[in-house]
């Protein structure tokens, strides 16, 4: 329960639960709709979520002693959690956190305070898994038109962006900072969102599933750079075609010349590529980026090949060509003037493009949630908010998210990152200043917790939350440790 004034002449509430401060009639709900009035008391609308360790349905435990009083857990962890999900916040952060609960583990009495933090300086970090072209790196990224990040570094087999952050927030329009805030908050929610790129493509976006790259859904990842696919698979080409090209847009890969092909003595083909050549068997820039084989703009895995060398070439000398996914391939057999002709693929062959696909994982969008706790909401934890931060980087205290582990980033402050899917459902809300809001959780010893100038006067035992009322209680959806001594 937060402060609350009502004036006389209204009957309405004003809520401190964010720097919006909305004055609240009987009946509704603030701007945020997490804060209601409900019979003239300030009320949280959604129930505080407590994680509880359960067996799964049907699922049976095999005991390996014939101690008595086992209860079928294969290592000891603390079989409830409480998360931040639905605590309320510490705003105007002068207040202690909303709940600061005691529990004792393995003998060892332990605390865990427990937040909503509100966060303007917070965004998202997606990975795309697709060879297909999405933008220009730097590229601006929109949602509804308005800009709320752009096109980072790509990695290997994934394209990569950074969304949200304080300048799309605060530092643009208000159309702009509201419809960032809007994206963020769906996507931390694992909903889908569609997403335009300058220069680009528009994909559709959505944690723990296949991203959609102008309409079309993406099936796989690829299994590596051409040159990788090469050295993967030159076993299994090996006196069964004479040549093999993997296009890829970043490394298309040439069999004969590659070192792979070197030691299985395969002889050179007369074959002629375009790009840059790095190292033998290994090219660059053999065709723009796009969304066609290998993540090129090409449609006919031909253009990227010059004439062949009529001193090594010669007529039936056969070639498969195939993209990093194996979604495209086409076979090939030189005829009299050295040209390739396309032929029906022989069934071995076919054999070696499904095993390409096989080997590819299935393409997601991962979403990481990152966020820096500033010092206001560390004040909620202690009177001395460093204490706190030096306590989180001498591994004192165990950082969570929704009961999902973190990593926290070296360096200054507690700048965390969390996976997205890995929390409950609906973990994230957000107030209209605008920002964003996730739960954050603190846990450590309660004598580490004294040490650092905790609120010891806010301390309620664990029994007092689980038995209050509005509160929720579901599963680990994931097999994830909890806070441990």
């Amino acid at each position: 329960m937060l402060t609350e004034t009502t004036s006389a002449a209204t009957d309405k509430i004003r809520c401190d639960a964010c720097p919006v401060m909305c004055y609240i009639k009987p009946g509704a709900a603030g701007a945020c709709d997490r804060y209601a009035n409900h019979d003239g008391k300030l009320v949280r609308v959604d129930p505080h979520v407590i994680l509880e360790r359960t067996v799964e349905h049907g699922g049976k435990l095999v005991p390996f002693s014939r101690t008595e009083d086992w209860d079928g857990k294969i290592v000891h962890e603390p079989s409830t959690f409480v998360t931040a999900i639905g605590a309320g916040t510490t705003y105007p952060d002068y207040k202690p956190a909303p709940f600061i609960v005691s529990s004792e583990i393995d003998g060892v009495d332990m605390v865990t305070v427990v937040t909503e933090g509100i966060f303007s300086y917070c965004g998202v970090k997606v990975k795309i898994d697709t060879d297909r072209y999405l933008g220009p790196e730097t590229a601006t990224v929109r949602a509804q038109g308005e800009a709320v990040g752009h096109v980072t570094t790509s990695e290997y087999g994934s394209q990569m962006l950074s969304l949200g952050g304080v300048h799309h927030l605060t530092g643009g329009s208000k159309k702009e900072g509201r419809v960032t805030c809007d994206t963020l908050m769906d996507l931390a929610n694992c909903k889908a969102v569609e997403l335009t790129i300058d220069g680009g493509a528009s994909v559709v976006v959505q944690a723990g599933q296949p991203p959609i790259v102008n309409g079309v859904k993406e099936e796989r990842m690829r299994v590596g750079c051409g040159s990788a696919t090469i050295g993967m698979f030159a076993k299994q080409w090996h006196g069964k075609v004479d040549e093999v090209v993997v296009v890829d847009d970043h490394i298309t890969g040439v069999l004969s010349e590659h070192q792979a092909g070197k030691l299985l003595d395969i002889p050179d083909t007369g074959i002629k590529m375009k790009g840059r050549r790095s190292t033998p068997g290994r090219y660059f820039q053999v065709a723009d980026p796009g969304t066609g084989w290998g993540g090129t703009n090409i449609s006919d895995p031909l253009s990227i090949l010059g004439p062949f060398d009529k001193k090594e070439a010669k007529p039936g000398l056969s070639m498969l060509m195939v993209s990093t996914t194996g979604e495209h391939s086409s076979y090939y057999v030189l005829d009299e003037a050295l040209n390739p002709v396309e032929t029906e693929m022989p069934a071995d062959l076919k054999f070696s493009v499904e095993r390409i696909q096989e080997n590819c994982e299935p393409a997601l969008c991962t979403v990481l949630f990152m966020a820096g706790a500033g010092g206001s909401l560390r004040a909620g934890v202690t009177d001395n908010p460093v204490r706190l931060t030096r306590s989180v980087k001498d591994a004192l205290t165990r950082v969570t998210s929704g009961g999902a582990p973190v990593y926290v980033w070296p360096g200054g402050g507690i700048t965390y990152m969390v996976d997205v899917t890995q929390m409950p459902a609906g973990a994230f809300g957000y107030v209209p200043t605008p920002a964003l809001v996730a739960p954050i959780e603190f846990t450590m010893k309660l004598s580490d917790y004294a040490a650092l100038g905790g609120h010891m006067n806010y301390v309620k035992p664990l029994s007092d939350v689980q038995n209050g009322d509005d509160v929720r209680q579901v599963p680990w959806q994931n097999p994830i440790p909890g806070p441990r001594t």
